[in-house]
């Protein structure tokens, strides 16, 4: 995140957001996908089609919900049918999906633009239950990720900006009161 110099309530997604995006494709193994959360130290990614369009979002949440599904999901069985022999041609589409991405990610994650104000990212967040939020662009491309954090030092830059306000201890003490001793 950059460190923005404007005042706290006329920043913006553009403002906050973190432009180096991880991105996971939506056919991504889960453990490829751990693997790739890990490399980058991230919690959560946005997951992309073939066009790099944002179609979800995978978090540690998600991971948690395929661990305690796994015992579900190993009862289903592998693959469609009987491959016998490495000349028969199997239909990627009829392949088993049980450990990718597309079928594990949050669908429709909660997007803005660029132009978001700092309050609708913070009650999108709020309203959505969520700790990201994915900046698109036309397109619906990921151009960056703001999550509760950059919101959270965006309010704590804020009061280092700000001159400091007469608290009741400042009175007691005899600062900021008016009064000479």
């Amino acid at each position: 995140m950059r460190i923005p110099s404007k005042p706290l309530f006329l920043l913006t997604a553009g403002d906050l957001m973190s432009a180096m995006v991880v991105t996971i494709p939506q056919d991504m193994s889960l453990q490829g996908a751990a693997r790739r959360l890990t490399e980058y130290q991230v919690s959560g990614a946005p997951v992309v089609d073939e066009e790099s369009r944002c179609v979800g979002v995978i978090s540690a949440s998600d991971f948690v919900h395929w661990a305690g599904d796994g015992e579900k999901a190993r009862k289903q069985p592998a693959s469609p049918g009987c491959v016998c022999a490495s000349w028969q041609i199997v239909d990627p589409e009829q392949l088993s999906t049980e450990n990718r991405v597309r079928g594990f990610m949050t669908a429709d994650p909660v997007t803005v633009i660029q132009t978001t104000p700092i309050q609708k990212l913070a009650q999108m967040m709020l309203d959505a239950h969520i700790h990201r939020l994915i900046v698109v662009d036309r397109q619906h491309h990921p151009v960056g990720i703001i999550t509760s954090t950059d919101i959270l030092a965006a309010f704590a830059r804020a009061g280092e900006l700000a001159p400091p306000a007469k608290t009741d201890e400042n009175v007691l003490a005899g600062r900021g009161s008016g009064f000479q001793s």
